[in-house]
C-alpha cells in the first residue's frame, strides 16, 4: 500500500521510520522496535529522552504560565540568564528560540560594534567548513557551498579563511581593515568533527584584542557539556566576547541564547532586537531544570570520561581498518572519517544494527550520544559501529 500524500514542504530527506517513545538513550518506533540513539536529536537531548524531571517541570509550568511578553520581567528568564553568565564568564543574555536566531543576534552585535567604530562596510571573519544556521545571514556565514547553493545573492560582509590556521587570519587581517569580529566554532560539528587547537583559539583571542574585534564563539552544538566542559572554548582557557547557545539548553524544548560580556554586553538597547517567544517562562524554566540536573550530576565531567572511553574503544577496534582515515573528537562529540562516501551507512546502521548515527560532509560518521549514557551503552555504541564497518 502506498503512503498517503504528505502536506509537508519537502525540506527533509526523511528516513523510513517514525518514533513514538523514548527513554534515556533508547527510542522505539511505531512497530515497537528498539534503537540505541547515538545522535540525541543532533546534540539536543543530552539528558536523554523523556527525562522525568524535565517532564515534571514542563507539566507544572504549563499549568501556571506559558507566555506573557518580554515587555514584562520574567523571573525564570532572569534566573537562567544569571546562571548561564556565571558558568560562562559573560555579563548579559538575550534569549531566543534556536541556534540560528542566537547567531543572528551575535551578527547584529557585530554590526552595532562596527557602527560604534564608524566602519561603514564591516566584515566578519568566518571559517571554511563551518555551519552557523540557515537564515539568510547565518547561511552567508556558513562555510558550505552545498547549503548556500540556490540562495544567492548571499548577505555580504563575510570573509572566509581556513579553520585552525592562525597564519591565514593574520594574512587576511593585514589586507582587510574593515574586519570587526570573528565567528568560530570550538569544534566544527557539521563540518566533520574538526577540533580547534587550544593554541589556535588563544592566538585568535590575542588578535581580537590587538585589532579591537569581537570574538564570537558558536557553542550551539558544543555548549552545555557536550565536549567535557560547560563550553567548548573553556578547553583553551580563553574567554570570548560573545557566545551562542541552543540545542541541549532545552533538552528538546526550543530555546537559544546569545551571551555577551564587556562592551558587547552593552551594545543592544531597547528596540534593537526582540523575540516574541524567546525566553518565555516555560522555556526558561526548562533551561533552569537542565542546569539543575547537569550541575547536580556533574554532566560535563561525565561527558569527558565517556568521551575518552568511546574514543579509546573506537581507536582500538578501528585504527587498523583500511577504510578509516581518522577517528577524532572531544568529549561525546566523535567523528570517524572514511576514505569514501558513506551516506548509506546511516540506513544500514539503523536497519541492521538498530543504531542511530549521522554522516556529515559525506565521509564522516558523527556520534553525539546522550551525555547520560552508561559505560555499557558507550561500549555498545562502539561495538555496533565496529560491526557496521566490518
Amino acid at each position: 500500500m502506498s503512503s498517503p500524500p504528505s502536506y509537508l514542504m519537502q525540506t527533509y530527506a526523511r528516513q523510513p521510520v517514525s518514533f513514538i517513545r523514548g527513554q534515556g538513550a533508547y527510542l522505539w518506533d511505531t512497530q515497537g522496535v528498539e534503537y540505541l540513539d547515538a545522535i540525541a536529536g543532533v546534540a539536543v537531548t543530552s539528558l536523554g529522552h523523556a527525562n522525568p524531571e524535565i517532564a515534571a517541570a514542563i507539566a507544572e509550568q504549563s499549568g501556571q504560565l506559558l507566555h506573557t511578553t518580554n515587555m514584562f520581567r520574567i523571573e525564570w528568564q532572569e534566573q537562567l540568564g544569571e546562571r548561564l553568565c556565571a558558568l560562562s564568564g559573560m555579563r548579559r543574555a538575550f534569549f531566543c528560540n534556536s541556534g540560528a536566531e542566537a547567531n543572528e543576534a551575535a551578527l547584529k552585535l557585530a554590526r552595532l560594534h562596527a557602527n560604534a567604530k564608524q566602519v561603514a562596510e564591516p566584515q566578519v571573519l568566518v571559517m571554511e567548513n563551518s555551519f552557523h544556521g540557515r537564515t539568510l545571514a547565518t547561511l552567508a556565514a556558513t562555510g558550505n557551498l552545498a547549503v548556500q547553493r540556490d540562495f544567492e545573492p548571499l548577505v555580504p560582509g563575510f570573509l572566509r579563511v581556513p579553520y585552525d590556521n592562525i597564519d591565514a587570519i593574520r594574512e587576511v587581517a593585514a589586507q582587510s581593515p574593515n574586519i570587526v569580529s570573528v565567528l568560530v566554532e570550538p569544534v566544527q560539528g557539521e563540518g566533520g568533527v574538526h577540533v580547534a587547537s587550544a593554541g589556535y583559539l588563544q592566538a585568535l583571542r590575542q588578535l581580537c584584542d590587538e585589532h579591537g574585534w569581537l570574538m564570537m564563539v558558536d557553542e550551539v552544538q558544543t555548549g552545555m557539556g557536550r565536549t567535557g566542559t560547560w563550553f567548548g572554548f573553556q578547553h583553551s582557557g580563553i574567554v570570548p566576547d560573545v557566545i551562542t547557545l541552543a540545542k541541549a539548553l532545552g533538552n528538546g524544548f526550543p530555546i537559544g541564547a546569545c551571551l555577551a560580556r564587556g562592551k558587547a554586553a552593552e551594545l543592544f538597547s531597547p528596540g534593537h532586537h526582540a523575540s516574541t517567544f524567546g525566553g518565555n517562562p516555560l522555556a526558561c524554566r526548562v533551561g533552569c531544570t537542565v542546569l539543575d540536573i547537569m550541575e547536580r550530576d556533574h554532566i560535563p565531567q561525565r561527558a569527558a570520561t565517556s568521551g575518552h572511553r568511546l574514543l579509546a574503544a573506537l581507536q582500538e577496534a578501528l585504527s587498523n581498518h583500511p577504510g578509516v582515515v581518522s577517528i577524532r573528537g572531544l568529549g561525546l562529540m566523535v567523528g570517524i572519517e572514511l576514505d569514501r562516501n558513506c551516506a548509506e551507512l546511516v540506513g544500514r546502521a539503523r536497519d541492521e544494527h538498530r543504531l542511530l548515527i549521522t554522516v556529515t560532509r559525506g565521509t564522516t560518521i558523527r556520534l553525539l550520544p546522550p551525555l547520560i549514557c552508561e559505560d555499557s551503552q558507550i561500549d555498545d555504541i562502539a561495538e555496533r559501529v565496529t560491526r557496521l564497518l566490518s
